[in-house]
């Protein structure tokens, strides 16, 4: 008898208190949503998740949707692969119809299409990656509270595709290291808002993070500061030592994480520039010979690589030969920014290498910096020969820009539409919408120390990457997409990470996967309560306020 009554009062929990409803106004926005809230279906414990037993990647996706499903609603579904009556059904299956010769975008091959009717829920998706895009899309309509028995979806119709190929977050792990374990967390943040780059700053002056076996005390000497500047370089330092670096291992599984949730890893080696780490270990590589201390402020020191010294580029092909073995991106960073040339216009083997390769001031471009292009050039064959494409920040265009470099425009948007305009693929980064090491909040005492600035999320969502006004439609094509960065000079704790990342993250996130003419903050911001209640069960701290 006591059996019967629990059971009938879980029923009617089932029924009252127990059961929310979904909504499918989430972050970013999808590019089409048809609802019809007149009818819905039930989604209980217990239902299934059918999908293509036979691929490792539609199993783990569907893993993921169940575990996401759990996670914010305290429902426990079943994988049952066989069962074509499953209440969510996941399949890749065509999205266009293509034409003969015809091939599916990068934004195509990630379309995907959500169907809820009497049904129950079917995920259609032109590839994998479509698949999991659309499970996220589900995990955040669903309400977020413990213990549900029941989840009602209204009858609907999704249809989704990114705006850009290609959506960014820069994390700088040179300034301060953070664990794998948080890098994880941010992996799985980034994947919740659709990017599908994670572009790793792993080199400064302020130390050197990657592991090269070749070169063995480059990191572990050279990713060590005796001590770091306290505030806005105060002259008050903390006593402390500094360190940490990633061993090769280390960013393999890294690399495998992001890959497992459809982001690729882009490695940035700093060069020649911001290079004191290195310097500190091997300073036959600098002008003067030394010696060089790993920085402990902040800021651009004078001292970088010898243009002119043929160890430079034997020491630069090490390294980034053993990067390319790690890193499988086909996007690889040289840095390239803040190359300050005093020692080069002062230094005799810089002087004779500029004057064998017959290097002239053309009123353009200074010798000095045609010798930065000299050594981009080199860079980028190398990298070529090994099938990968140079990303360098907007400074590389100065002495000339390589033939296939990729401009990453962050000295504001010029410098993009400058390479736009000559045909070369563009990254927009600016700092004006894209630096989120930025205060975000008017008030800088209400919030942890930054760098200085305003940035609010609502400047961060008006980025319009595209430049309509200046280019045209054809250029237009050669941006490749936008990217948010957060430098760490004064970010030393993962609290502090997501707190500058959200929701600036979710700002972007609408720049980088909706229409321009879908965009509305006041729309946006009515849609982020539930977004933050998700990083309450992820336990991720971000800005309470949105300004």
């Amino acid at each position: 008898m006591k059996k019967i009554i629990a059971a009938f009062a879980l029923m009617l929990a089932g029924t009252t208190a127990f059961a929310e409803q979904a909504d499918y106004n989430i972050i970013p926005l999808p590019k089409s949503v048809d609802v019809d809230a007149s009818q819905t279906m039930t989604l209980r414990t217990g239902m299934g998740i059918a999908y293509d037993a036979g691929n490792p990647e539609a199993s783990r996706n569907a893993q993921f949707l169940r575990a996401w499903i759990e996670e914010a609603t305290g429902l426990r579904l079943e994988l049952t692969p066989a069962d074509k009556k499953a209440a969510v059904r996941m399949l890749v299956a065509p999205q266009k119809k293509l034409k003969k010769g015809e091939t599916l975008t990068a934004q195509e091959a990630e379309a995907y299409t959500i169907v809820v009717d009497k049904k129950g829920i079917s995920i259609s998706a032109a590839s994998q990656t479509g698949l999991f895009r659309a499970a996220q899309t589900l995990r955040k309509a669903m309400p977020v509270a413990k213990d549900l028995t029941a989840v009602e979806l209204p009858f609907a119709k999704i249809t989704d595709q990114p705006r850009f190929e290609y959506r960014g977050v820069m994390l700088d792990c040179a300034r301060h290291y953070f664990p794998l374990e948080t890098l994880k967390k941010f992996v799985d943040v980034a994947a919740l808002h659709g990017c599908n780059q994670m572009h790793w700053h792993l080199t400064e002056d302020q130390g050197w993070r990657f592991e090269v076996k070749a070169l063995p005390d480059l990191a572990k000497k050279g990713s060590v500061r005796e001590q770091t500047v306290i505030g806005h370089n105060t002259e008050i330092y903390d006593g402390q030592r500094y360190g940490g670096y990633y061993t090769q291992a280390e960013c393999r599984e890294l690399v495998n994480y992001a890959a497992e949730r459809y982001i690729n890893i882009i490695p940035e080696i700093d060069l020649p520039g911001h290079m004191m780490g290195a310097l500190n270990v091997f300073p036959n590589l600098g002008c003067t010979g030394g010696p060089y201390p790993v920085w402990t402020m902040w800021g651009v020191s004078r001292e970088v690589l010898c243009a002119g010294n043929p160890e430079t580029l034997t020491f630069l092909k090490t390294v980034l030969g053993e990067l390319c073995d790690v890193f499988p991106s086909k996007y690889i960073h040289i840095g390239g920014d803040e190359c300050p040339k005093d020692r080069w216009k002062e230094c005799p083997k810089c002087q004779a290498k500029a004057k064998e390769l017959g290097l002239k001031d053309d009123g353009k471009h200074s010798i000095e910096n045609q010798l930065q292009t000299y050594i981009n050039h080199e860079v980028e064959k190398f990298l070529g020969q090994r099938g990968r494409d140079m990303i360098g920040w907007d400074e590389v265009l100065e002495g000339g820009l390589t033939d296939n470099g990729i401009v990453m425009s962050w000295r504001g948007i010029d410098g993009g539409i400058e390479a736009a305009k000559q045909h070369h693929r563009v990254i927009m980064a600016p700092t004006s919408h894209c630096y989120i090491d930025y205060y975000q909040l008017k008030d800088p005492s209400k919030q942890p120390l930054g760098i200085g600035g305003y940035l609010p999320a609502s400047k961060v969502y008006s980025f319009e990457p595209l430049v309509p006004e200046t280019l045209s439609e054809e250029e237009q094509k050669y941006i490749l997409g936008p990217q948010v960065n957060l430098w760490t000079e004064y970010v030393l704790y993962p609290q502090h990470l997501f707190y500058m990342l959200l929701p600036r993250l979710d700002a972007i996130s609408e720049v980088q996967w909706c229409r321009s003419d879908q965009k509305d903050f006041e729309n946006f911001k009515s849609r982020l309560p539930r977004m933050k209640q998700l990083y309450d069960r992820l336990g991720v701290s971000y800005c309470h306020k949105t300004e």
